[in-house]
């Protein structure tokens, strides 16, 4: 064999996600997603860490507000701290035990991470370090930065692609079948790369073009059709759904419908924000598709 002509070839960028962080709470919602995540991590052979923050929730503190203006007296009021502490432990330690039994079924390597504090402080500081975090969303604002949701602020603030998993519905397989949302964007381009190990290793992708006629009167972007064979450079089983004529308030709610129909149970979407004093968006679609996610949602910024 002849040695190349070009010299030395340099090894093949890789990207892995090999550490993951879900964060779990009280709702009932926490259970499916550590599930979801074990599965996941197993699939991906990452380590995966569960962080569990011992906070009361909305309706724990509504329920000590509402005892202190009915003039609860102060054994009360501390019957009920040490009722909502028990509940808080109660709902940690099965979290804890299904985690750990989950990880020992599987094989995997996992940590259950159990802190006092604020989740929008905590949960942000500990995804930093980690490849991908997972997490429900609550579209109120309860987190530390004005007008923006807990979740949002995750998003946002870390630097790291974030998985939303919706707080209803029933899902039992996460990143099998992969939608990618590509409109040929920065903030699509930056997420698909963040998902390519989960591209990489799903059973099916399928590209998801919107109003695909659109994008090649900008500048020369070209078809959706050069996304597809690149993925499928990547091994990946890729096919291509184009969709046109969609007005731009209606993108989000029709990219996730049309992933739940292919049976898609991820989809990959940029996403887009703007500081609250320029901007009252995040981005119409972004916040669409946060508002109103019926499919479990992997945003990177």
């Amino acid at each position: 064999m002849q040695p190349s002509l070009l010299g030395p070839q340099p090894e093949p960028h890789v990207v892995a996600l090999k550490d993951l962080l879900v964060y779990v709470d009280q709702t009932p919602s926490a259970i499916v997603r550590l599930r979801l995540a074990v599965d996941l991590a197993g699939r991906l052979g990452s380590r995966l860490a569960a962080l569990f923050v011992k906070e009361w929730n909305q309706g724990q503190l509504h329920e000590r507000k509402a005892a202190e203006l009915g003039l609860a007296s102060a054994l009360q009021v501390q019957n009920l701290d040490r009722r909502v502490g028990a509940s808080i432990e109660r709902a940690a330690e099965q979290l804890r035990a299904t985690l750990e039994q989950l990880g020992a079924e599987r094989g995997l390597a996992v940590e259950w991470r159990c802190v006092e504090g604020s989740p929008a402080l905590v949960v942000p500081q500990q995804a930093r370090s980690a490849d991908l975090c997972i997490l429900g969303h609550d579209s109120s604002a309860d987190s530390d930065s004005v007008d923006y949701s807990f979740s949002e602020e995750v998003l946002f603030v870390t630097g790291r692609p974030v998985l939303f998993v919706p707080t209803s519905g029933a899902f039992t397989t996460l990143g099998r079948h992969v939608a990618v949302a590509w409109n040929s964007s920065r903030a699509a381009a930056r997420t698909l790369d963040d998902a390519m190990p989960l591209i990489e290793s799903c059973e099916r992708t399928t590209v998801l073009a919107v109003n695909p006629a659109d994008h090649p009167g900008r500048h020369g972007v070209p078809s959706p059709d050069h996304i597809v064979e690149q993925l499928g450079r990547h091994g990946a089983s890729v096919d291509v759904v184009k969709i046109e004529n969609v007005a731009g308030q209606s993108i989000a709610d029709v990219l996730q419908a049309r992933a739940r129909d292919i049976g898609a149970d991820l989809v990959v979407a940029g996403a887009f924000g703007q500081t609250r004093l320029r901007e009252r968006l995040l981005g119409g679609v972004t916040r669409d598709l946060l508002e109103r996610m019926i499919v479990p949602l992997l945003l990177s910024h």
